[in-house]
């Protein structure tokens, strides 16, 4: 008994547990939790995924099968390869997430999946850096805006942009990768300016050497996604904005694997005119992506995530309280 870990509650008492009263009885020694969020969140997890198991009638054998696969996730990841977010965006709980957690407002720029390829390791450099040593590439002048929702340029807006190469692949996908590439930190100018040199973005298939790729097989889904620019807007006092541009035209635009795509999001390449060509020094005629970031402040979402929190709310018939801007039930 040396090795018996002290109870710091007293334990309901639980046997001759069936499918018919197992669920309440994990909820009810889970509910010992002194978290409200993390307790309510595990009450609904737990009844959620019992009410799947009872629902498609869960076998043994596709139990393990489960198990198993969730390990081979976990197996392949590192800290350049992210299978678990892979997992979570082709499943479209990312796109989920996001929209819950940074809901729309009005002129706001919509957010769409982080994707498994950002690193911590870009350089934070100047405005006009040159993202790629890409021979191959068609050269792209990227240049941006970022304003308030009144329409004020916000300055020293840190901007994290990633995108892969001509071929189709992140820096990360090279086995001898040594220095980031296809990346950099910046930060926006005095009047909101945002402007970098990239390369005109191709499809790509997502890893599919893992084990998310063989459910994609499995479920005879492809694993192409649309050319795009990834981009992570932060500044102190505004909500964060994860999202991604997309080239118009792209086969892949109305299929994407990870559900990322969004028409706001979608934009018109055009050319590099003679102005533009001497006010930033860069070549007339490249390819240009022009377009206007608008970002919210947290004020602005927190009313919103709240609003929306409790419309649902009232539409599942449940009492429930915000604590900390996240709903939890009113017990009172």
């Amino acid at each position: 008994m040396e090795r018996i870990v002290p109870l710091k509650h007293e334990i309901p008492p639980m046997k001759d547990l069936t499918a018919d009263n197992i669920t309440d009885n994990v909820v009810t020694i889970n509910n010992q939790c002194s978290h409200a969020r993390g307790k309510y969140i595990f009450e609904r997890l737990v009844h959620h995924l019992h009410d799947f198991a009872r629902e498609v009638r869960l076998s043994s054998e596709e139990w393990m099968l489960g198990i198993e696969f969730l390990t081979k996730v976990g197996q392949i990841s590192d800290d350049l390869r992210h299978e678990m977010i892979l997992l979570s965006d082709t499943l479209g709980l990312s796109i989920l997430v996001d929209s819950i957690d940074h809901p729309r407002i009005d002129t706001v720029t919509e957010g769409t999946v982080l994707g498994p390829f950002h690193t911590h390791d870009a350089p934070d450099t100047d405005l006009g850096y040159t993202l790629h040593g890409d021979p191959d590439a068609t050269r792209l002048f990227v240049l941006c805006t970022v304003k308030d929702t009144q329409g004020k340029p916000i300055a020293e807006v840190q901007a994290d942009v990633w995108e892969g190469d001509s071929h189709g692949f992140y820096d990360v996908q090279n086995p001898n990768r040594q220095d980031p590439d296809g990346r950099a930190v910046l930060h926006t100018d005095s009047q909101g300016m945002l402007f970098f040199n990239a390369i005109v973005p191709v499809p790509y298939p997502i890893p599919d050497d893992g084990p998310v790729g063989a459910m994609l097989r499995f479920l005879n889904r492809h694993p192409n996604r649309p050319g795009h620019i990834h981009f992570m807007l932060y500044k102190e006092g505004y909500d964060k904005l994860t999202t991604a541009l997309y080239p118009r035209g792209d086969p892949f635009e109305t299929s994407d694997p990870v559900f990322g795509v969004k028409e706001s999001l979608i934009v018109d390449l055009g050319i590099v005119d003679e102005e533009i060509a001497a006010n930033y020094d860069v070549k007339k005629g490249s390819a240009l992506l022009k377009y206007d970031f608008v970002l919210a402040t947290n004020e602005e979402t927190g009313a919103m995530r709240e609003k929306k929190a409790m419309d649902a709310a009232k539409k599942l018939n449940r009492k429930m309280k915000l604590q900390n801007g996240l709903p939890i039930p009113d017990l009172d």
